[in-house]
């Protein structure tokens, strides 16, 4: 009989940066649904890979002075390593820039151009880089991206667009008569009412202002955006084409579940069923959204200076302990937190008292009392009838749970097992049955209950911690080791023999380990600052521009006339800077450096031209030049003589 298929797949992760464990969490939480699935018997099919194209990414290219190509092939297999460090079993890892996925996108495109659903115009709007995303100036929030939250700029360009609301109703239907198509809930009311109900405006759906990209076969100004290139990796990837679908796609879609990011929700749950439907192929059974794992309270980001990665979490706590926590501590629709001290916690409490003290004490009590030789003598009482009890509900409310993605759920019901069996412990105190000959009978049945309750928790830990669970059913030397095995209580066989009393998790000394934490947190960012200070001497001696260039930029002498400290920001100040005629905002990053005090009436030589950002909240309309040396020292340029303010530098 053919195993029931299940096809589950991670959002393809963007190739601009190294991930954080934020970004690391989606593959993590994937497998575990994933191996799970294929515990209880289905066909699995996981698939993952990398985004590879973009404006973004170009820039990033141009800037490290390699080409596109040769930077995502970097970023790529960064990703793909720590997938693999993680132990996550994907069955196939799809590059956007695959010849063969290319290809398909291209042919895709054209189909939808063809059949009249994709049609060619001119974008004028905000535009946001990071995101790759078009604003009009009533979708912002405060002036800048609503997704990310940094500064657009105005865009104006030749571009084709998607007629998304061609697909409207029918995506509003077909959402109203499947209700689990979008979960969480609160995520589906979310996208009906803020984006299906409003109406939906054409998308972009190709660039002709950067080149990397899949090109447009019928128009080479053009290359094919994001959302039909990054999306259509879901079927791609097994094989689909217009003209052909290959076995794989024939077998496996529709995919039974995307797991994304709860940012990028729109375009799963919007744009992807939309393009499906003008394909003619049928939609995907679920798209899940799972919320983000902050730091502490704030959501990961280089400039914030607060990104964890796995790699260093591994390092530090070992790979099963940081699947534990991040599968714990995230919760089903509501963001989780990590920190280097909640880490440390959850892994004392639950892995190295709980789980890691119960295996290595049974095991041990087996060694030292019989030998290391299971033996069930049925010397039973009501207790035990109890504890049996306990494990075969723990094993229906696991599955019962991970047939709703509850992973964190799941967890806490295996981890409360393990606590029942330490109870079991103290209610019925071997070391004390061991003292008295009569009681060594009803000692062996209480160790067998034990060890078959330890089963329980090794065979169900397996989607979660697998190199764990493996641990934890060689110390018990069970053949049992599948979740059909625990249908009942009782599969140990008499006469197995328990193997050594291995620690699973040593306890670890907090003070001690964020200690060394910090000092390894230092030492990189000494290192890094040092080298981002090389590469910025480089720079200097190494670009040449002419003074067409340097006349671009307009330099004029300003006069502090007012000037304090930009609120909840160490480093800011904000002045009141004349010139001319006019008063300029400035904000700068020299508080360190000079007290709003100093500042006042200090003659400063000021870019007027910059664009205007906003900093930290406050609105800067320009740019205070100053010197700075190897130690961090800093120092303002000003003039020499007494120059009115407004008096041009050149």
């Amino acid at each position: 009989m053919d195993k029931e298929k299940f096809y589950i797949t991670t959002a393809i992760a963007y190739t601009s940066r190294k991930p954080h464990i934020g970004n690391t969490y989606e593959i993590i939480l994937t497998d575990a649904i994933a191996r799970f699935k294929r515990e209880m018997g289905y066909d699995v099919f996981f698939l993952t890979g990398t985004d590879e194209h973009g404006q973004k990414i170009e820039e990033i290219a141009t800037n490290e002075k390699v080409s596109c190509k040769e930077y995502v092939d970097k970023i790529s297999g960064e990703i793909k390593t720590i997938w693999n460090l993680m132990n996550t079993s994907y069955d196939k890892f799809i590059r956007t820039t695959d010849d063969y996925h290319e290809k398909a996108v291209q042919n895709i495109f054209k189909k939808l151009y063809e059949q009249g659903d994709i049609y060619k115009d001119k974008y004028e709007g905000m535009y946001c880089v990071p995101c790759e995303t078009f604003y009009t100036s009533s979708q912002l929030k405060d002036g800048k991206c609503p997704d990310c939250g940094r500064d657009v700029v105005e865009a104006q360009e030749e571009a084709y667009f998607f007629k998304m609301s061609k697909y409207q109703d029918r995506l509003m239907k077909h959402i109203e008569e499947n209700p689990e198509f979008i979960m969480p809930e609160s995520r589906r009311k979310e996208m009906v009412n803020n984006f299906l109900k409003p109406g939906l405006q054409d998308l972009c759906v190709s660039r002709s202002s950067f080149k990397w990209g899949v090109p447009v076969t019928f128009d080479d100004k053009h290359v094919i955006y994001v959302w039909i290139d990054a999306l259509s990796n879901y079927i791609t990837a097994l094989g689909y084409d217009i003209d052909e679908q290959g076995d794989l796609y024939k077998k496996y879609w529709p995919a039974d579940v995307h797991i994304i990011g709860k940012d990028i929700l729109r375009f799963h749950t919007i744009y992807w069923p939309i393009i499906l439907m003008a394909l003619g192929q049928p939609l995907p059974k679920q798209i899940f959204g799972h919320p983000w794992l902050l730091n502490g309270t704030d959501k990961m980001s280089k400039s914030l200076g607060n990104v964890i990665y796995a790699d260093d979490l591994v390092r530090h706590f070992g790979v099963d302990a940081v699947r534990y926590y991040v599968l714990r501590e995230m919760p089903y629709s509501q963001d989780g937190t990590i920190t280097y001290e909640t880490i440390i916690s959850r892994f004392n409490a639950d892995l190295a008292n709980t789980l890691g003290n119960l295996v290595n004490r049974c095991v041990a009590m087996s060694n030292k009392y019989f030998d290391s030789v299971i033996t069930n003598s049925n010397v039973c009482e009501d207790i035990d009838d109890e504890v049996k009890a306990f494990c075969i509900e723990t094993k229906n409310s696991v599955i019962e749970k991970m047939n709703e993605f509850k992973v964190a759920d799941s967890l806490e019901l295996i981890i409360n097992l393990a606590r029942r069996l330490n109870k079991y412990i103290d209610e019925t105190a071997p070391w004390v049955l061991a003292k008295n000959e009569e009681k060594l009978p009803r000692l062996q049945t209480v160790l067998y209950n034990l060890l078959e309750g330890i089963r329980f928790v090794g065979v169900l830990l397996k989607p979660f911690m697998p190199e764990t669970a493996e641990n934890i059913l060689k110390e018990i030397s069970s053949d049992y080791n599948t979740v059909d095995t625990l249908d009942k209580f009782g599969y140990i066989k008499n006469g197995t023999k328990t193997g050594e009393a291995i620690p699973l998790f040593a306890r670890i000394d907090e003070k001690k380990k964020l200690e060394e934490i910090e000092k390894e947190i230092s030492e990189n960012m000494k290192k890094t600052q040092k080298e981002t200070k090389n590469e910025d001497k480089k720079e200097v001696t190494s670009t040449e521009i002419t003074i067409d260039d340097f006349a671009k930029v307009e330099l004029k002498v300003g006069r502090v006339v007012e000037c304090q400290r930009v609120e909840g920001a160490d480093k800011l100040l904000v002045s009141q800077i004349k010139i001319g005629d006019e008063v300029r905002q400035i904000v700068s990053g020299i508080a360190k450096h000079y007290s709003p005090e100093e500042m006042l009436n200090r003659k400063v030589v000021v870019v007027t031209n910059l664009k205007p950002v906003k900093l930290r909240g406050t609105l800067s309309q320009g740019m205070i030049l100053a010197a700075s040396d190897d130690d961090g020292n800093l120092s303002l340029i000003t003039p020499d003589k007494d120059f009115e303010d407004g008096s041009l530098v050149r």
